[in-house]
């Protein structure tokens, strides 16, 4: 198989916005160190790898690094790869691509509307975890415990467990300012590796929530857009009926700070089985190549 490069921005509508993905196709024997060692090298947030030229015990074989290791499961990298099998595999005649990834068989849909095509990922049912004192975590973003809601802090995970950390305002979500070892020394007696603070309201019009998120356990500062935090933070405002709901559809801003401003679309709701979740957005191509590196030593 011939191995390829495709390099999509997800959960934007224009090129350079959004979050950066960089797309292995024909992924077929490579190894593990190999891998690592091209996501180190493009420093995205995630890269992927299409292991196979098609799918094989109900999904597309796929798996997704950081520049410092391996995840079971991230959103916006499910999403774009999806975009790029159903597009450079699969000529775009489908509307359902499932992936195969560690943390298990995710499907990926398209929703189309007049002006869009919105990719959406089921996640899994939400598990909630530990939950922290405010004063224990404000410091930590550079904030007073009074910054932070009156909400649980708490550990939640849809694939990839994040704490989801309540700010009272935008204003004070913005001050954010990360102390890079506090964090890791926060997360380290955690399961979540990953922080997602979120406020209410956006600068952007139409949008009801704005969400920041530091993963510097993953060699990730701040993300631009989060699938996997923002599966998370859908799966708490039901649990906690942030907006008075037991069923929400909200779109949320993220990756302004970093000027890389995109849209979340989060849906959710409590369910006889527990609470569904699924987490939609754009995707574009940005550029394509192939690997003049084959053995990615």
């Amino acid at each position: 198989m011939t191995r390829s490069l495709h390099l999509v921005d997800v959960f934007t509508d224009r090129p350079c916005s959004g979050n950066q993905l960089a797309v292995v196709t024909g992924a077929k024997g490579l190894h593990a160190p190999q891998m690592q060692a091209f996501a180190r090298e493009m420093n995205f947030a995630e890269t992927t790898f299409v292991m196979s030229d098609r799918p094989a015990g109900g999904g597309w074989p796929v798996r997704i690094f950081t520049p410092k290791q391996e995840v079971p499961f991230a959103g916006h990298p499910t999403l774009g790869t999806a975009h790029v099998i159903r597009h450079a595999i699969l000529g775009g005649r489908v509307d359902r691509v499932t992936l195969s990834l560690e943390a298990g068989l995710t499907p990926v849909f398209v929703e189309r509307s007049s002006k869009h095509e919105l990719y959406w990922m089921r996640q899994r049912f939400p598990t909630f975890g530990r939950r922290l004192p405010r004063k224990l975590v404000a410091p930590v973003l550079g904030l007073a415990p009074s910054d932070l809601d009156s909400h649980p802090i708490e550990e939640v995970s849809t694939g990839l467990p994040h704490l989801v950390v309540p700010v009272r305002t935008r204003r004070a979500l913005e001050r954010i300012r990360v102390d890079k070892d506090a964090l890791l020394k926060l997360v380290d007696g955690l399961e979540a590796k990953a922080v997602i603070a979120f406020a209410p309201s956006a600068r952007t019009a139409g949008h009801q929530l704005t969400a920041r998120v530091f993963v510097d356990y993953y060699g990730v500062p701040e993300d631009a857009a989060t699938g996997s935090g923002n599966g998370c933070l859908a799966s708490w405002l039901v649990q906690h009926r942030y907006l008075d709901d037991d069923a929400i559809e909200v779109r949320v801003e993220q990756g302004v700070s970093i000027g890389r401003p995109s849209t979340l679309h989060l849906r959710a709701m409590r369910t006889s089985r527990g609470i569904e979740v699924r987490v939609g957005g754009g995707v574009v191509d940005v550029a394509r190549g192939t690997l003049v590196a084959p053995r990615l030593a």
